[in-house]
């Protein structure tokens, strides 16, 4: 009787895990969905409608964007984690994510152990940015500037706790530069006080602010990227003169945890495919981002790093969601 009860129990798993290879090699066969958590427009959501085309073009099935907005996109992403894990519902997530999971206190669910990476998209830096009238040229003058002047530095961010708040108390924490910070409800009001001379450093997105660079309005001290930028290639790094020092934005997309990995290994070559194509690669270069190519446990990786590394600076800095 118990070797017949072993026997249909493996005959019964073996049935279910036939049937999961089977829809997975079927898969997609309907519509499939990139949730966003930000508003329409944004970097965000031009990146996942960017990778939703090539996904539609690579899976032959409409890939839709599905923007929805609150709590610095703990919303979207705990509708994916919610979501049934069958590769219908992912997630455009990225450092945001890796913040607010120390940021937020009882999130309800865990960004590293409730979601199945699946492939980076794109990587950008932001811009270290100052008044074209500010007495430092270069990050060196800066930090020697700010450290002999304390109390009359600012720095103005798109908001208390992003990423761009974080890579200026990041910056803080390596140099002992002196600077408060300002926050502000988006990057428009925050380049808007810089070129008035209300605050006097940004570490803002490039797009936000290349055009006021360029213009000659804004002075870019430094890009905060590993590498430099294509966008602005005279520009050097912050780790030119911080060595190590890194605050790049990077987004890729998720799905829930228990996707099947054949599923997860479809959608991967099908990003990756996607980001090696030129006219992608040239879209991102538009944003100031690069593409952000490699395998599941690649991205997976960069997601558990850069979680511990903010974990880091926000319990340093005290810092609290605005």
């Amino acid at each position: 009787m118990q070797r017949r009860q072993f026997l249909c129990t493996v005959g019964g798993l073996a049935a279910v895990w036939r049937h999961e290879i089977a829809l997975a090699q079927a898969y997609p066969t309907r519509p499939v969905r990139i949730l966003v958590g930000f508003v329409p427009g944004g970097n965000f959501d031009i990146v996942a409608r960017l990778i939703g085309q090539s996904l539609s073009e690579q899976l032959s099935q409409p890939v839709v964007v599905e923007n929805r907005p609150g709590a610095s996109s703990n919303l979207a992403t705990e509708a994916v984690v919610r979501a049934p894990a069958d590769g219908y519902t992912l997630l455009l997530g990225g450092a945001v994510n890796a913040v607010n999971a120390t940021l937020f206190d009882n999130l309800g669910f865990n960004f590293i152990s409730d979601l199945a990476p699946v492939a980076g998209v794109s990587r950008f830096p932001n811009v270290m940015t100052v008044n074209a009238l500010f007495p430092a040229r270069t990050v060196p003058e800066f930090i020697a500037y700010a450290k002999a002047n304390p109390g009359k530095v600012n720095q103005g961010s798109s908001g208390n706790g992003t990423t761009q708040h974080l890579a200026g108390a990041l910056f803080k924490t390596m140099t002992g530069a002196d600077f408060l910070h300002v926050s502000y409800k988006g990057a428009a009001q925050a380049i808007t006080d810089l070129l008035n001379g209300q605050v006097q450093v940004l570490f803002e997105p490039l797009p936000a602010s290349i055009q006021h660079i360029k213009a000659g309005k804004l002075r870019a001290l430094a890009v905060t990227s590993a590498a430099r930028s294509e966008a602005l290639p005279e520009v050097p790094t912050v780790a030119e003169f911080v060595p190590s020092y890194e605050a790049s934005g990077w987004n890729g997309v998720c799905a829930p945890r228990n996707t099947p990995v054949e599923i997860i290994g479809k959608l991967n070559s099908a990003v990756n495919a996607g980001l090696a194509d030129p006219k992608l690669k040239a879209r991102l270069a538009d944003l100031g981002a690069t593409p952000l190519p490699g395998l599941p446990a690649d991205f997976g990786k960069l997601i558990v790093e850069e979680t511990e590394k903010w974990r880091k600076v926000i319990r340093t800095g005290n810092i609290k969601p605005g």
